[in-house]
């Protein structure tokens, strides 16, 4: 029997509930299961020690069953300690993945530096097999609807004239004395969350509109989303942003919900404790609707009174994150999505605009493992690590295409680092295949890190914003960056240079893509361009 054959019995038989949570251990950087430890031990215990006597067998059995519970554990004390952080804490539907794919020909000793040129060979294998599909094919809108036809019943087809931000009224059927956000999930699993919805309540009758004898209230949309990438910068834009006063944000940076709220789960490491409705998203916007509306005797007939306001937000995960398509969309072919983010978004909001924050993918991968990880964080774990993730890709490869790996949830919560991520390419061609070029700003952290003042005019321009003082201009873009690297990890230091020249050729063919996708060669991040 084959390794992967046995991981995969022990992930779970095709019979059992998908949505239960496996006990997953690790043991050499191989995923295995309590039980097969157990029962390897039941195995192999007669044949090694069938010439023993019985009472010196029976002593063997106590100290192997307390040896047996000290190893148990240790590796218990391992799981809970690096479990949720290396991802392991999802088993998809068995109906849609088979097992943790095999690492292919290329086999390696994670523990050990020693395999360098090994892995280079598999990085170069990778890059043999690196083909980008055509552009892909959008899903229908009645198949959108129907997947989701809550969310479609609520956001109506047409917005408010004369306003720049999507906006709508609303006929508000609660009783005039009830908590209008009572039931809203961000308020129950957040206390600062619950304190916003606090100030919300106090001014929320005065904003409601009547006519007719019917209740109106002011529902708004982004006009424009951040929308990615984690540790590219995404929190310093936010912070310069919100301080025009034309732009307004939801009452939080990150509500993650197209892409994890709405599915109904908060963490990885927990299990879909309920859906949140779109109804819970639009309350976010609340604050900014309240501003845009600005007279609260405005008649539902006419249009507010501060028409150029616009709302953003930004959640760094809608770009990317589509790990939860495997649980709602089971009728999928080839292992993809049928239906990703960008396909609703663009389905309710045509105009919309995003903005996505870009660095050095290399990079981006060391700063997401020193913010993200737990403790014994060091270069040479960080090369293990990616040695392994490079691995566990390049075994998916070997099966798959890479739009398949991209979005194969197995292989991405398997991976100790979230080496798919900084695959910008593979994710900006989707979003590209329902917005136009011209709806997407892409930028770098290193052009805004080095010029702010220019970037921020270009977001200014791309939002189509009104000139600003030249004090608060200033105040814009010269505070400091926001949401730096801690000094613990910076006294760290670098990656290790073997560790670099991987990652180096394994993201090389992604940025070229990119780089022609975008027509500039600074997104090579290569010293000459």
């Amino acid at each position: 029997m084959a390794d992967t054959d046995y991981k995969y019995r022990l992930l779970g038989a095709p019979s059992e509930e998908y949505r239960k949570r496996p006990l997953l251990l690790q043991v050499d950087s191989t995923l295995t299961n309590l039980y097969a430890v157990l029962e390897v031990t039941k195995r192999d215990a007669p044949r090694r020690w069938g010439n023993l006597s019985l009472n010196g067998l029976r002593q063997v059995r106590v100290y192997s069953f307390l040896f047996g519970l000290a190893v148990m554990f240790l590796i218990m004390a391992s799981y809970v300690l690096t479990g949720d952080k290396r991802g392991l804490v999802w088993s998809p539907s068995p109906c849609q993945f088979g097992s943790v794919v095999s690492p292919g020909p290329f086999s390696v000793n994670l523990s050990t530096l020693k395999d360098y040129e090994q892995m280079k060979l598999m990085v170069k294998s990778i890059g043999a097999k690196v083909e980008f599909s055509s552009k892909r094919r959008k899903p229908k809108l009645k198949d959108l609807v129907d997947s989701e036809p809550h969310l479609f019943s609520v956001v109506p087809r047409s917005f408010l004239p004369g306003l720049k931000n999507p906006c709508w009224y609303e006929e508000y059927v609660g009783e005039s004395n009830a908590d209008p956000y009572q039931t809203n999930f961000y308020g129950r699993y957040s206390r600062r969350f619950r304190t916003v919805f606090q100030q919300l309540r106090a001014s929320f009758q005065d904003h409601l509109v009547r006519r007719d004898g019917l209740t109106f209230r002011l529902r708004c949309l982004p006009f424009f989303y951040i929308i990615g990438q984690p540790k590219c910068g995404t929190t310093d834009l936010y912070d310069r942003l919100r301080l025009h006063p034309e732009v307004k944000f939801t009452t939080f940076k990150e509500p993650h919900w197209w892409t994890r709220k709405r599915f109904g789960y908060i963490r990885l490491s927990e299990r879909f404790p309920d859906r949140f409705p779109v109804e819970d998203y639009l309350d976010l916007f609340d604050q900014a609707a309240h501003q845009i509306q600005g007279n609260t005797s405005t008649d539902p007939g006419r249009a507010p009174s501060q028409p150029n306001i616009i709302i953003g937000e930004a959640s760094a995960s809608t770009m990317w994150d589509n790990n939860a398509w495997v649980y709602f969309y089971e009728n999928s072919t080839q292992g993809e999505p049928p239906f990703l983010i960008q396909d609703f978004v663009h389905a309710l909001q045509p105009d919309a605009r995003f903005i996505v924050m870009l660095r050095d993918p290399v990079e981006r991968l060391y700063s997401d493992y020193l913010y993200f990880g737990i403790s014994n964080k060091s270069a040479e774990d960080f090369h293990d690590k990616v040695s392994e993730s490079l691995q566990l890709f390049h075994g998916c490869l070997t099966e798959s295409s890479i739009h398949s790996c991209v979005y194969n949830i197995t292989v991405n919560q398997a991976m100790p680092v979230r080496l798919h991520v900084g695959l910008y390419s593979v994710f900006l061609m989707d979003w590209l295949s329902v917005f136009s070029q011209e709806q997407v700003l892409v930028l770098r952290l290193e052009d805004h890190a080095s010029n702010t003042k220019y970037t921020m005019s270009q977001v200014f321009q791309f939002l189509r914003l009104g000139p600003l003082s030249k004090q608060l201009e200033s105040e814009i873009t010269r505070n400091p960056a926001s949401n730096t690297r801690r000094q613990a990890d910076k006294n760290l230091g670098p990656m290790l240079p073997m560790t670099k020249d991987l990652l180096r050729h394994f993201y090389r063919p992604f940025n070229q893509k990119l780089a022609k996708v975008l027509r500039n060669d600074s997104f090579l991040w290569e010293p000459h361009s």
